[in-house]
């Protein structure tokens, strides 16, 4: 069985890399493509980062760090711009898994949760407000918006999950990999200036 799980993550890691498609998704085409039964066990977020690492080694070993990079510079921008609500950046582009096809996602920790989006509108950024899962379980607000990478010389969905100031302190437990599951500005800054920052 383990054999079968290793097979839909490296399935789903291609998925991630070569289409941008985030993990849910990811795993659920590969069972479709593997003419799998719905019901198959699923990999877990870790065994497929883990793939997702292997899949860049092999294949976007030249073009990933520098797309990662212009990533991460652009995430920088965003969490400037927004630095009075706490922003934290999480997902790939903060574990470094992220390609050109990734989206960045930066978590808000607001006192009023109305704030950002009243500071986008101040600034006249379109976004698009949806409700998602955030990483409590709960719902949290985002606000997606598209931003120009001028180093990748595409549009990247930026999108901000505004959560309430107290969520912090949950925030910052490591994961089960015992890393910082997300990043201040301060440790942002510090990727990009280590040479191909993990």
């Amino acid at each position: 069985m383990h054999t079968l799980k290793s097979e839909i993550a490296a399935t789903a890691a291609a998925l991630v890399v070569e289409e941008g498609l985030e993990y849910g998704p990811a795993k659920r085409r590969a069972i479709k493509q593997l003419a799998l039964p719905a019901r198959t066990a699923l990999p877990d977020n870790d065994a497929l980062e883990d793939a997702v690492r292997e899949y860049i080694e092999l294949f976007c070993a030249e073009t990933q760090p520098a797309e990662l990079a212009a990533l991460r510079e652009l995430a920088l921008v965003w969490m400037q711009r927004l630095a009075a609500f706490r922003p934290y950046l999480a997902g790939a582009v903060w574990h470094g898994t992220a390609t050109r096809l990734s989206d960045i996602y930066i978590q808000l920790f607001c006192d009023d949760p109305k704030s950002a989006e009243i500071a986008l509108i101040e600034h006249n950024v379109d976004y698009e407000p949806r409700t998602v899962t955030g990483f409590t379980g709960g719902s949290v607000e985002a606000l997606s918006l598209s931003s120009l990478c001028q180093a990748l010389n595409e549009n990247i969905g930026v999108h901000l999950m505004v959560y309430d100031h107290d969520d912090l302190r949950g925030a910052l437990r490591p994961d089960a990999k015992g890393r910082a599951p997300r990043g201040d500005l301060a440790a942002v800054q510090k990727l990009l200036s280590t040479p191909f920052g993990a």
